[in-house]
């Protein structure tokens, strides 16, 4: 697969599960700190990587390996908090966040 193709699966899975998160809010019918923050984290993390940040420059590498830890984490707090594999949203979610962790690592590699 090309860099390319890699960094647009990025991209895309990293919109798709941020949105996911945010939208949680909607479903829950209320705010909840959590769900928003990880939204916001995914959106921080998709812009260190690929907007023109100056403290990211030279550390492509680190921010690799800080979206796989987050994502990681994240999977992981489902699981311990609920892991409900009844909500089909939640299932996509995690397919989502397994994918990304996946392409995050073979773009590292390219």
């Amino acid at each position: 697969m090309s860099k390319n193709t890699l960094k647009n699966l990025i991209l895309i899975l990293g919109f798709a599960t941020a949105l996911i998160h945010l939208y949680l809010n909607v479903r829950l019918g209320r705010f909840d700190v959590a769900f928003t923050l990880n939204g916001l984290g995914y959106l921080a993390l998709l812009a260190a990587m690929f907007g023109n940040l100056s403290f990211t420059h030279g550390r492509s590498t680190l921010v690799h390996y800080v979206f796989m830890a987050f994502t990681a984490v994240t999977i992981l707090a489902w699981f311990a908090l609920s892991g409900n594999f009844g909500d089909s949203l939640a299932v996509v979610d995690k397919v989502i966040e397994v994918a990304l962790i996946v392409c995050l690592w073979l773009h590292l590699k390219e």
